[in-house]
């Protein structure tokens, strides 16, 4: 299996994340700026100045974090995968059903932060991302 097919699911979550940014940007900045939040005001521990915020700004910008915590492992592991040139179809489908399911739970958490929807969702890819690992041992 090439390589460069192998680590399209890589480069496709990297590019969400990306548009995640973006999106964070867009509604975070005007909504600061309605709520009289001063940037300064940002470096607060507490995050206090969250709560003058709307829910669906503070759901973009959590779940542009989240993409920088569990994902983290499948990048590692489809790295490692990929330099060990131990491609398998099983790895890759699981790799393209991680992406898909890390999207939708960014939508969900972005578009209506349903909680159950999302842990399902979540749950999900982390069972794809356990096969991932154990492709890789294999």
């Amino acid at each position: 299996m090439s390589l460069q097919i192998f680590l399209f699911p890589v480069i496709a979550l990297a590019i969400w994340t990306l548009v995640i940014w973006a999106w964070m940007y867009a509604t975070r900045i005007p909504a600061m700026a309605k709520a009289k939040v001063a940037p300064q005001q940002a470096a607060s521990p507490r995050g206090d100045w969250r709560k003058r915020l709307p829910d669906k700004v503070n759901w973009v910008a959590d779940n542009y974090n989240h993409l920088h915590e569990q994902p983290t492992t499948f990048y590692a592991l489809m790295f490692a995968i990929s330099l060990m040139e131990n491609q398998s179809t099983l790895a890759l489908i699981m790799a393209w059903l991680y992406v898909g399911l890390r999207v939708s739970h960014s939508l969900t958490q972005i578009i209506g932060n349903w909680v159950m929807l999302r842990f399902v969702l979540f749950f999900s890819s982390s069972l794809s991302l356990i096969v991932i690992a154990f492709c890789a041992v294999l």
